[in-house]
């Protein structure tokens, strides 16, 4: 399977399930950092997180596991996802089982800097959908 990635900004972009090979175009796409939001125990078997990490820092990218709950984003999960993304070097790239729950994250970090009809249409420009969360934005 092939690496998506989707840009949302400048400094971020999402992407689907990475695997060990994908960091090398990551980093040679000119990330600095990668934030991992999909929970190891998810779903069908993946690179975990700390694997990923040895070789994201082997590489000079940053890495932070940041596991949220597909379908159950919380407020300390937002708060966290926003502390992560300013602590890290831009651009950077979060990613998950598809890319909809980190666009997810990001809306809800932007919500009150940014309209409701901006980042709807933002993330569907970038291929995905965050219509389940708007009342929330």
């Amino acid at each position: 399977m092939t690496m998506i990635i989707r840009k949302l900004t400048v400094n971020l972009a999402v992407a689907d399930q990475l695997t060990l090979d994908d960091l090398d175009a990551v980093k040679d796409a000119g990330y600095k950092a990668v934030v991992c939001n999909r929970p190891d125990e998810e779903g069908e078997p993946h690179a975990e997180a700390e694997a990923m990490a040895k070789k994201a820092n082997a590489l000079g990218l940053e890495f932070r596991y940041l596991p949220v709950n597909s379908g159950n984003i919380t407020e300390t999960d937002v708060e966290q996802h926003a502390a992560v993304l300013a602590e890290m070097p831009a651009p950077a790239l979060t990613y998950c089982r598809s890319g909809t729950r980190c666009a997810m994250l990001w809306a809800l970090t932007e919500t009150g800097k940014q309209d409701v009809t901006t980042l709807v249409e933002t993330v569907d420009k970038a291929g995905l959908s965050i219509v389940g969360i708007a009342h929330r934005l």
